[in-house]
């Protein structure tokens, strides 16, 4: 790639950029959404962490895990009993890192 190519990829990019991001800042007065499309979009921040955080949960170098004797397990049902009962996002971060923690240093899992 020569150097007038990269300026002009880097140019396009920004102008792209700015045109998507501004999309919604563009018009003047606020853009309808239909009712399917808002209640959609109330699930679009838990579909967006549960594609991120399972994998993570469930998979070992790009593989299922194989047994049991995984610390992630046991420190997702402690965290998901965490939230179950206080129904608090912090506490259950501490108390899944907790387990977690604990399971790793104690068994060595």
């Amino acid at each position: 790639m020569t150097a007038l190519e990269g300026v002009i990829a880097v140019i396009g990019l920004a102008l792209i950029t700015i045109l998507t991001r501004g999309f919604f800042l563009i018009p003047e007065r606020e853009l309808p959404l239909p009712a399917w499309l808002q209640q959609g979009l109330r699930y679009a921040p838990l579909a967006a962490l549960v594609a991120v955080v399972a994998p993570e949960v469930v998979m070992t170098q790009g593989r299922l895990i194989s047994t049991w004797m995984d610390a992630r397990l046991p420190a997702v049902l402690a965290a998901t009993a965490y939230f179950y009962w206080r129904r608090g996002i912090l506490g259950t971060i501490l108390v899944g890192t907790a387990a977690l923690l604990a399971l790793k240093l104690a068994f060595g899992w």
